[in-house]
């Protein structure tokens, strides 16, 4: 086995996309624990969609699916429960009646920010003692990570995508 300074069982180091994926996960189950966000009364799938519309209001239903890579029917449900809240709701599209613009009510406003104080607090707890010139070298890393692979997403013939879906 392959082993490194770093790692006294012998064992590889994990690749990047567990890693990445540990952490992100860790970060959504910490920002949960926090007791105001449980008692704020909505899932992560709730949160998710109310963060995405922060950035994205007015944007269609169907588009707002893709973003988030859930199918239109489970955005839809999602949806139907933030309308019922109150939180969101659903505005008919200028010139074709199929389509719904989704747009965030005043009463979000206040569950957002609650939101982001707590997201706040998850962060601070995950940089921990990573000092500020690592945390920006590692956001930018990522952000080229991002980057890098939105354009190699994006240059992938349509043919190739759908044939390495089995």
């Amino acid at each position: 086995m392959n082993s490194t300074p770093n790692d006294p069982t012998g064992h590889p180091p994990p690749s990047i996309g567990f890693l990445l994926h540990d952490v992100a996960r860790l970060l959504r189950k910490r920002f949960e624990q926090h007791g105001r966000a449980r008692s704020l009364g909505l899932t992560r799938s709730q949160w998710q969609v109310l963060a995405y519309l922060t950035h994205n209001e007015g944007i269609q239903q169907g588009g707002l699916a893709e973003l988030l890579e859930v199918e239109p029917i489970t955005l839809g449900r999602i949806v139907d429960k933030l309308e019922a809240c109150g939180l969101v709701e659903r505005r008919a599209h200028a010139t074709d009646r199929r389509i719904w613009r989704l747009f965030l009510t005043e009463k979000a406003a206040p569950k957002l920010a609650e939101m982001r104080g707590i997201g706040e607090m998850t962060r601070a707890e995950a940089f921990g003692d990573i000092s500020d010139a690592e945390r920006e070298h590692l956001l930018a890393l990522l952000g080229a990570m991002k980057s890098n692979l939105t354009a190699a997403c994006s240059s992938t013939p349509r043919a190739e995508k759908q044939t390495s879906h089995g």
